[in-house]
């Protein structure tokens, strides 16, 4: 038996989408686009710090809805069961400035994600993504270590990851999605979720 890692996307997966709850909370629908709609991620993020701009948004009132948001339900249990019998990282696109709270309410797993630029007074100039392509180009940096990875996504994002993976689930992901990749099984609950990668492993 090798050594797996099981990588898993954040957003949609383990917590809700945190621009979506932000587009809710702020009153500004454009907000709610995300990679399943944009799968150009650079091409999104500059839109959305556009926008806060001119709506006069900073980091500080993101995070406060981000304190408001809980992981989805039975995410924490399924991943406490998880990381009891396997390693486990969590590979994400959004920012350690968003996900700190967040991975507090999960126990604080492993979370590789990129950084935002925030100026003084809290306006959000820019970004850094820590690699280009990063969660392929984290899971082939996982595989040239000597790990089997075993992936589960929900957007366009995450494919990449998951076909260059032992095993690769698509875990409450669209119908588009799911139809465009019928090689691809499907999950919809943490149970068979959790089924399906004890099985790989």
């Amino acid at each position: 038996m090798g050594m797996n890692v099981v990588c898993l996307d954040l957003e949609g997966v383990l917590v809700p989408e945190i621009w979506i709850a932000f587009a809710e909370a702020s009153g500004i629908p454009e907000l709610k686009r995300t990679t399943r709609d944009e799968p150009d991620y650079d091409k999104l993020m500059k839109w959305r710090i556009g926008i806060l701009k001119e709506h006069g948004l900073g980091l500080k009132e993101i995070q406060d809805t981000i304190a408001k948001i809980d992981p989805l339900p039975g995410a924490k249990e399924f991943l406490d069961e998880l990381r009891s019998i396997t390693q486990v990282v969590i590979i994400s696109d959004t920012f350690t400035q968003f996900a700190s709270p967040l991975m507090k309410k999960l126990g604080w797993p492993t979370i590789f994600c990129n950084s935002l630029e925030v100026a003084e007074n809290g306006e959000i100039t820019g970004f850094k993504m820590r690699c280009p392509q990063s969660k392929l180009t984290t899971v082939k940096a996982l595989q040239s270590c000597g790990f089997d990875t075993i992936a589960s996504g929900d957007s366009h994002n995450d494919l990449a990851m998951i076909k260059a993976s032992k095993a690769g689930f698509l875990f409450k992901s669209t119908d588009a999605i799911k139809a465009a990749n019928p090689e691809l099984k499907a999950f919809e609950e943490y149970p068979e979720l959790l089924a399906a990668i004890k099985a790989a492993l």
